[in-house]
């Protein structure tokens, strides 16, 4: 369903819908007042509660094992990672792949060794 929303989304804006991307640009004041990338990143949170309140057991319940201050870490690497990769997993994974984009690859291979390279080192180092 992602994959779809990012082609309808590319097809109506003739922009990628990468998440990092519309974040940014939901934070600089428009002259309107409301943006379009606004409404899209409010829309991500809503679209969830609509559809755990109209189908639940659909959406899985998450459960946050680490303190405040880890999940702010991991926050803010997590943007720091997105910047320095002009992207995040949506963008480069899920619209950047099928688009062929060499740039696309190489980030989703690397964040996918990191990520697999981070899960071992805390389930089997620390």
């Amino acid at each position: 369903m992602i994959g779809i929303a990012a082609g309808f989304y590319l097809l109506a804006n003739g922009r990628i819908a990468g998440i990092s991307g519309i974040v940014e640009q939901a934070l600089q004041p428009t002259s309107s007042g409301f943006s379009q990338s606004l409404a899209f990143v409010l829309g991500l949170p809503l679209g969830t509660l609509v559809v755990s309140f109209l189908a639940p057991g659909i959406v899985p319940r998450v459960e946050l094992l680490g303190g405040t201050g880890m999940i702010v870490a991991a926050g803010l690497l997590v943007g720091f990672g997105a910047r320095v990769a002009g992207g995040c997993t949506s963008g480069h994974g899920v619209c950047g792949l099928p688009r062929f984009s060499i740039r696309s690859i190489v980030a989703t291979a690397t964040f996918m060794c990191v990520a697999a390279l981070t899960v071992f080192v805390v389930r089997h180092v620390f």
